[in-house]
């Protein structure tokens, strides 16, 4: 599975003597090329014989898969229950770089013409501690962004708009995380419903930009124009300091169960890479139809494969994979931390710096894998997410209730410090991608104005999505004008945003939550490709207060090295990059095992200074107060620490008019349920 692998490459490369196709099919008796007349992708003009070679590679080379010639592949084999050939069918090349649709609706693949001139333009390589991630949707960004022509909204080329780089690099992020780009298509259940996969998770070819998301321009330009228009973007928005990247979804395929649509893997070799049982059964822990087996070696190449051209020849920083305890299941279909694929990722020469952040389950047995990938990956944390929900929402609708919250203020700070009780000590709070929304759920605005999901748009009499949100709509469900209500949302809102955005780890964004983007309860919105899911540029006066709180909290997150330590403490020692922790409670004392506990007792003050390894030394005090009561609490008085300089208050969106100077021992009132930020000065 190295980069220098024997067999070389797979699909279509050009050599002296034309081009040279390499296809992998272990039980194939036959593979033939198809090449297409250039006027008519639907007419077979020439056929051409592959020969067997060693390890199941069928090969040819022939002056005819010349840049812009459309082919297809069909594959004869053996009859059983874990095969699907059928010598008529035409297939997809599963490593075709290039992808042109028939009227018809087929797919053909094409050869690609990939020149592109990077004039020199690096990647940017920004330091995992810096590093904050902004998941965001190629289409629903920019496709109402006023500031973009008409032709770009929507568009890669739209993405890397001066106007749209400067929007996310004034805003303070780092790197933008993309909604699955491989070429991908709606399930035919939803084709039937008149509906489509608007996210994208549900791959026809994993070497492919989806063409969709190009300008017309480039979707008409010819050979390559479309992947010249990815590459453009990837360049400018490295010229502009923003790291790329991709969300893949290498779990599973858009061919789906056995009698869904058969394009490319099924028919050439099914056995070889889907999980099945002997009699044909498909054993399915995506809950997409079917699996990828990655106890199989041409599953694990293919993955190495498209990494490889994504990262090295298109230049992307990283890849987030989908459902990604699927890619560490053996053949016993269990999850093994030191799965051949998943220590390949880490250990391929071709990809070291790239960032792999891990989705870390899926829906088969013993799904759940948080915090159980080896070093090197970054995981979404839910844990993270669950707990800061409940901490600002469900624990503040249950103390309105019940006259006291579910739980004391410890396990909230124990995610805020970086979840060592999930980590493992060598792997560190950068292990911890933190997150309170994603794609994939309640937008921060609506996990304050819902208490449950309103999906019926989505055709599945509301079923769908995940009824455990977490939310708190404050007294009324959805809209209001309550001024009551929207106060308390808009600062809960804030709460949960300075969370993310103040603790130890990688925090991910997801787009809209900085100006309060609605879905209007909706909470599983993949289906709907309309102004429900693009992002709204047209900002209210509180959605701009919005904007510029985050901006500043991304702001004092570069600022204070002691809020993104690398590493994790150890109690008596100095360790570099880490963060040295002091606890105290609202009197400025030592935190008990009460101040931890108790339901009645939310507030603690967390004194953190940093350890400096590349940076100049650094100490923050953070208040939470998690009771919608005001809290008198006492500064706490430390050795080296001679007074506090208010940096945000959660309890306004400007803090301006407050006194910034405060010395320890200096008791404030700290306003109800909020967030209080001090750099600590000697």
């Amino acid at each position: 599975m190295a980069s220098n692998d024997p067999l070389g490459h797979l699909g279509v490369r050009q050599t002296a003597r034309g081009g040279e196709l390499r296809v992998f099919s272990a039980h194939a008796t036959a593979v033939e090329l198809c090449i297409f007349a250039p006027d008519d992708p639907t007419w077979i003009a020439e056929t051409h014989d592959l020969h067997r070679m060693k390890s199941g590679i069928w090969h040819i080379t022939t002056r005819s898969l010349a840049p812009g010639v459309r082919y297809g592949l069909r594959v004869d084999g053996p009859t059983g229950p874990t095969h699907a050939f059928d010598p008529e069918r035409v297939l997809l090349d599963p490593y075709a770089r290039g992808l042109a649709r028939t009227p018809d609706g087929d797919w053909r693949g094409y050869v690609q013409d990939d020149a592109f001139d990077w004039a020199g333009v690096q990647k940017p390589r920004i330091p995992l501690d810096h590093t904050v991630l902004y998941e965001a949707h190629v289409k629903g960004l920019t496709k109402l962004a006023p500031e973009l022509p008409d032709e770009l909204r929507g568009t890669y080329a739209g993405l890397a708009h001066p106007a749209t780089i400067g929007y996310l690099k004034e805003l303070g992020i780092t790197t933008i995380e993309l909604l699955p780009v491989h070429q991908f298509v709606s399930e035919q259940r939803l084709q039937g419903q008149g509906l489509v996969n608007y996210w994208g998770y549900n791959t026809l070819n994993f070497f492919t930009p989806h063409a969709a998301y190009a300008t017309r321009s480039a979707q008409f330009g010819g050979t390559g124009a479309v992947l010249r228009e990815f590459k453009g973007m990837v360049k400018l928005l490295h010229e502009a300091g923003l790291e790329v990247v991709l969300d893949v979804v290498y779990n599973h395929t858009s061919e789906e169960g056995p009698e869904g649509p058969t394009t490319s893997f099924r028919g050439i070799d099914a056995a070889s890479y889907y999980r099945q049982t002997p009699e044909g059964a498909y054993i399915d822990t995506t809950g997409c139809g079917n699996t990828i087996d990655f106890s199989l070696p041409a599953a694990q190449r293919l993955v190495l494969d498209s990494l490889r051209y994504w990262a090295n020849e298109v230049q992307v920083d990283g890849f987030r994979f989908d459902l990604m305890a699927t890619l560490g299941r053996g053949a016993n279909a269990e999850f093994d931390p030191e799965h051949p694929l998943l220590r390949a990722i880490l250990d391929d020469p071709a990809l070291q710096g790239v960032k792999m952040i891990s989705e870390p389950w899926d829906v088969g047995m013993g799904g759940w894998q948080v915090g159980h990938f080896p070093h090197g990956y970054h995981e979404w944390n839910d844990g993270f997410r669950d707990r800061a929900r409940a901490f600002w929402l469900t624990d503040a609708g249950a103390a309105r209730e019940h006259g006291t919250a579910p739980e004391g203020i410890g396990s909230l700070a124990r995610r805020i410090t970086g979840s060592a009780h999930v980590f493992a000590h060598e792997r560190g709070p950068l292990a911890s991608v933190n997150f309170i929304t994603a794609h994939d759920g309640f937008t921060v605005a609506d996990l304050t104005a819902y208490n449950v999901k309103h999906n019926i748009g989505n055709g599945e009499d509301n079923r769908d999505g995940t009824d455990n949100n977490r939310s708190y709509n404050f007294g009324v469900e959805g809209l209001t004008d309550d001024p009551a209500i929207t106060t308390a949302r808009r600062k809960a809102m804030r709460n949960l945003m300075a969370t993310l955005l103040l603790s130890a780890g990688m925090p991910m964004i997801t787009a809209g939550d900085e100006v309060g983007r609605s879905q209007r309860g909706n909470n599983n919105a993949y289906c709907h490709d309309s102004e429900l899911t693009w992002l709204d540029w047209n900002h209210e006066g509180w959605q701009q207060d919005l904007y510029r709180v985050v901006q500043r909290l991304l702001r004092l997150r570069r600022e204070n090295p002691a809020l993104r330590p690398v590493r994790y403490g150890r109690w008596g020692e100095t360790v570099p990059n880490a963060t040295q922790m002091d606890w105290y409670n609202k009197e400025g004392l030592a935190m008990t095992m009460e101040d931890w506990d108790s339901p009645a007792e939310r507030t603690l003050q967390y004194l953190a200074a940093s350890t400096p390894e590349f940076e100049e030394f650094n100490r923050i005090l953070l208040i939470v107060h998690g009771i919608e009561e005001p809290v008198e609490v006492t500064l706490p008085a430390h050795e080296g620490v001679d007074g506090y300089t208010l940096l945000w208050d959660s309890s306004h969106d400007d803090i301006s008019e407050l006194v910034s100077e405060h010395a320890p021992g200096e008791t404030l009132a700290v306003g109800p349920a909020s967030m209080l930020l001090f750099r600590a000065h000697g």
